[in-house]
This record gives C-alpha cells, sequence and structure tokens, in this order.
C-alpha cells in the first residue's frame, strides 16, 4: 500500500502555484500557532533504547557467569575455555526468549518488579533448556552445576537491578517529554472521534495527541473532536510540522475515500514524519501482518520517516567520525586554500549562508568565500553564472573544485546539522527560471526530510551547480529522492569515494 500510494502522489497532477498567487506560509489559527511554537526536546528513539537495553542484559548475563567462574569454579583449577563458550550462547538464547515474552519495550521498563518475575521466569526456561542439553549431550563433567545455578542467581539479580535503575531514567524521560511520540489526527466525525477514544485508553504507547486537522469546514468536522481541538487543515498542518516536531500523523478516514486520501497524502509525504491509516472501524479485513499496531488500535502503514532509529544513530556516527578524520586529513588544502584567499582579494576567509536543512530549518553553512567582499550574496537571490564578475580567481579554482565547500565539515563534525553525503542545501531565496525551487517541482521538500549533505547522488551524477532551468532542478530532486527511498551506509561510502571523479568531469559549477 505504501508504495502505491507513493506512486500515485508522485504522478498525481498539481497546480503550479506563482509567487503572487498566495503567501508562502499559511498563518496558523492562534491555538496551533501557540501550540507549534512550544519548541520541543530531543526525542529518543524507543527502538534505540531497547536496543541498548539488550546489549545491557547481554553483558549481565555473561558478567554473571564469570563472577561466579571466577568465585567458585576457578579456585578447582578447571579450565574458563567451555564456559567461555557457553556464555555468549546462553546470552544470546536469554535475549530471544526475552523478545518472545515482550519485556523489551518501554512500557516493560516502567514496571520492574512486575517484569522481574518474567525475567526470571524466561532466564529459567533458559536454565532448564541448558541442564536438558548438557545431559543429553553427556557434558555433566564438563559443566559445574553449581555455576549453572549460580550464574542464574545472580543473573536474576543482576537483571532486576538493571531493570529498576532503567524504570527511574525511563520515568524521568517520560516527565521530559524525552519518549513522546508526538500525534495528531487527520480527518474528523465519528471515525476520528472513535480512534481518538481508543488511543486515549491505550496504555503505554508514549503517544502525545496535539489535535485533529480537517479540510471539512461543516458539521460533519466540529471544533472539538473526542476532547481534542481541531488545529486546521492538512494544509495548516504542513506548516504546523515545520514549526515543531511531529513524529507520527493517523488518518480517520475510511480506506474507500481514496480521492480525498490521495489529495491529502500528496501534500503530506514531504514532511519527515510516519504515515498511518487507521484501520479500527473498516469491514475489509486483510491478513494479520498487513497491519501493525498502536497499542491494539490497528493501522496500515503508509507511510515511514525516512533515516529513523538505529540508521540516524548510524548516520550521525559514520558523518562524525569519517568527517572528523577528513578534516584532520585535509587541514594543509584548508590552510593553503585560506592563504590563497587571503592573498587574492580583502575579506574574511570564509562565507557564512542561510540555508534550508532538515524540516526546512534556516541552519547556516560554512563555505570558503569565492567572491569579492563587497559582492557576495548571502541569500542567493542571483545564481553565479559563467564568467560571473563577482567570483575572484582564486574563487573560479575553488567552485570549479568544490573546494569551497570543504568548510562544511564544520558544520558536519561540530554542529551536526550537515551530513557528509545528502540532498545538497539549497540557499532560502536560489530560483530556477526566476521561481522559487518549490514552486518548479513538486514535492521539493520532500528532498528536506533528512539532514542535507556536502556532496550527494545528485551531484555525482552531474546536476551540481547551476539550477537555470526547470529541467535541471528537477533531476537533481528526482535524484535526491532516491538518494532517500535507498539510503544505507555503503551507498554513502560509494558517494564519498567516486564524488572526487565526479568533480573532475563536472560541467555545470562556475
Amino acid at each position: 500500500m505504501a508504495a502505491f500510494a507513493t506512486e500515485d502522489m508522485k504522478r498525481a497532477p498539481a497546480p503550479r502555484p506563482s509567487s503572487a498567487d498566495a503567501p508562502k506560509r499559511t498563518p496558523l489559527i492562534a491555538l496551533a500557532e501557540a501550540m507549534a511554537h512550544q519548541s520541543p526536546v530531543a526525542a529518543y528513539s524507543p527502538v534505540v533504547l531497547a536496543g541498548i537495553v539488550r546489549f545491557v542484559d547481554f553483558v549481565v548475563i555473561c558478567l554473571s557467569g564469570l563472577a561466579v567462574y571466577f568465585f567458585y569454579v576457578a579456585p578447582s583449577g578447571e579450565p574458563l575455555a567451555p564456559y567461555a563458550m557457553a556464555l555468549p550462547i546462553l546470552a544470546a538464547i536469554s535475549l530471544v526468549v526475552f523478545q518472545a515474552l515482550e519485556i523489551n519495550h518501554v512500557g516493560a521498563f516502567r514496571t520492574p518488579l512486575y517484569q522481574g518475575f518474567r525475567l526470571s521466569g524466561g532466564l529459567a526456561f533458559v536454565l532448564l533448556g541448558a541442564l536438558a542439553m548438557i545431559f543429553f549431550l553427556k557434558l555433566e563433567g564438563v559443566y559445574s552445576r553449581v555455576w549453572m545455578l549460580g550464574w542464574y542467581g545472580l543473573s536474576v539479580v543482576g537483571l532486576i537491578a538493571e531493570r529498576c535503575v532503567l524504570s527511574v531514567v525511563v520515568r524521568r524521560m517520560t516527565r521530559a517529554g524525552r519518549l513522546d511520540r508526538r500525534t495528531v489526527v487527520i480527518g474528523g466525525g465519528p471515525l476520528a472521534e472513535q480512534l481518538l477514544d481508543e488511543l486515549s485508553r491505550q496504555e503505554n504507547t508514549d503517544l502525545r495527541i496535539y489535535g485533529v486537522f480537517d479540510d471539512r469546514a461543516d458539521a460533519r468536522s466540529p471544533d472539538v473532536v473526542g476532547g481534542y481541538p481541531k488545529l486546521g487543515t492538512v494544509d495548516d498542518l504542513v506548516e504546523f510540522a515545520r514549526h515543531t516536531r511531529i513524529d507520527l500523523a493517523i488518518f480517520a478516514m475510511p480506506i474507500t475515500a481514496e480521492t480525498r486520501l490521495l489529495e491529502m497524502l500528496r501534500k503530506l509525504w514531504v514532511l519527515p514524519i510516519d504515515i498511518r491509516l487507521a484501520a479500527h472501524t473498516s469491514k475489509l479485513r486483510f491478513r494479520p501482518r498487513s497491519y501493525s499496531y498502536i497499542g491494539d488500535v490497528p493501522v496500515h502503514d503508509v507511510f515511514d520517516k525516512p533515516i529513523a532509529d538505529w540508521d540516524v544513530v548510524m548516520k550521525s556516527v559514520f558523518d562524525r567520525v569519517i568527517g572528523a578524520l577528513c578534516l584532520v586529513l585535509l587541514s594543509p588544502v584548508l590552510l593553503a586554500v585560506a592563504i590563497a584567499i587571503k592573498l587574492d582579494s580583502r575579506g574574511p576567509v570564509f562565507f557564512r549562508q542561510k540555508r534550508y536543512g532538515f524540516n526546512n530549518e534556516l541552519i547556516e553553512v560554512f563555505k570558503f568565500r569565492s567572491m569579492y567582499t563587497e559582492q557576495t550574496d548571502a541569500t542567493a537571490v542571483k545564481l553565479v553564472t559563467r564568467d560571473d564578475p563577482r567570483v575572484t580567481r582564486v574563487g573560479r579554482f575553488i567552485r570549479k573544485t568544490s573546494i569551497d565547500e570543504l568548510p562544511q565539515l564544520i558544520n558536519v563534525v561540530f554542529r551536526g546539522d550537515l551530513s557528509l553525503v545528502g540532498p545538497r542545501p539549497h540557499a532560502v531565496h536560489a530560483k530556477a527560471a526566476d521561481r522559487q525551487y518549490d514552486e518548479v517541482v513538486d514535492g521539493y521538500f520532500a528532498r528536506h526530510s533528512v539532514r542535507p549533505g556536502i556532496t550527494g547522488w545528485a551531484q555525482v551524477n552531474g546536476w551540481r551547480g547551476e539550477t537555470d532551468t526547470p529541467e535541471k532542478l528537477q533531476h537533481r530532486v528526482e535524484h535526491d529522492l532516491f538518494y532517500i527511498e535507498n539510503w544505507s551506509i555503503l551507498f554513502d561510502l560509494y558517494i564519498l569515494a567516486i564524488t572526487p571523479f565526479a568533480l573532475v568531469k563536472a560541467e555545470n559549477a562556475y
């Protein structure tokens, strides 16, 4: 269903607004405006948190076995090797059992004593299985029974102690809003009211419901639905999500309202949020695996936020580590370019420019100054063209080779608002054929659903530099969206590896 919706929305015809048609930003109603400007704290991924807990569980189980070995078994002279081989296997099986018992989620972390009984029961199951294997494989003389019982007891104590500490941490994170899943419902009337009622009765979902958005303005969509306020239309939701963090949007609409759904989804797919279609009232039943669940409420997955959970962690670590390494290795080049700029023309070495970053947030990127100081264009009202008189002699070389972009490693390593690889962060007032980029290409802002990068798939495929025609911008956006939909660390490595070769044959950078 997600693929069907995506392709339909990319093909869906839409009006091409001009700058004279309407204001760029839709004014929000007062309540939505006030809520949007409540700066949310950074959220932690429950998936990542659960993964960290599994790792700690694994370590606790292994250390418990080692502690019993060195305290009881080692003095008798028994070798460490059999126990060292068994411990990781026992720990891994224990994690599988814990997963089957569903005790590795945020809700379970809040009830350590109750979950402690389930932990001890799961570990007892592993112990009995291990004893059975020792018996059938005739390994009684290899492993001490006292060690097995001691491992079990110390592991249970260690795991319960860990979960007690974890519960305190999770409760503090919850009070601080670090685990909130900020949610809005789309659609009004009885369907939305029933959905909101069911969501409100769910336990341990960490949903923080803000309100309702609906395009209808008649009696079918009242100002208050299920105790939650109506905050505006779907267009207002796009603007609302640009002001504040929204994690999840749930459609409370019948699946038969295909035309209306597609029209709304065409507006929302550019946002970096999860989009779900509620299935709690649908008479059309699919196989159970066709649904995902929010608590006990079945939903259809329409879109997933790109590069989320562990992918965010991996990409961030990759950016910081490789970016710092590049800064060190390229420091002689950076120093030489800085000296050349100072000798070539008066003014600062660096040039700072406002650009759109993740979710349309304004960021300030660093570049080497390539223009005469009095002619720099901080907002990129006029793009640089061939033989542009504003560009210095050194500037022509560093722009052609993209060396002027290297200071953006500062953004990657120290500020974290850029990535090594991603869609390029276009300047605020950059235009193609005298029109703003989002007026030229439908879905342009979908490329802002991930952090922008120093280099990207569009750049290594020749779509860098001047965007003087809608066709050039269209190709650039298509490549950016392909990158977002197919991201992986290996893809990033490939793009970084071929970037130097792509720069050599670049033709559009002046």
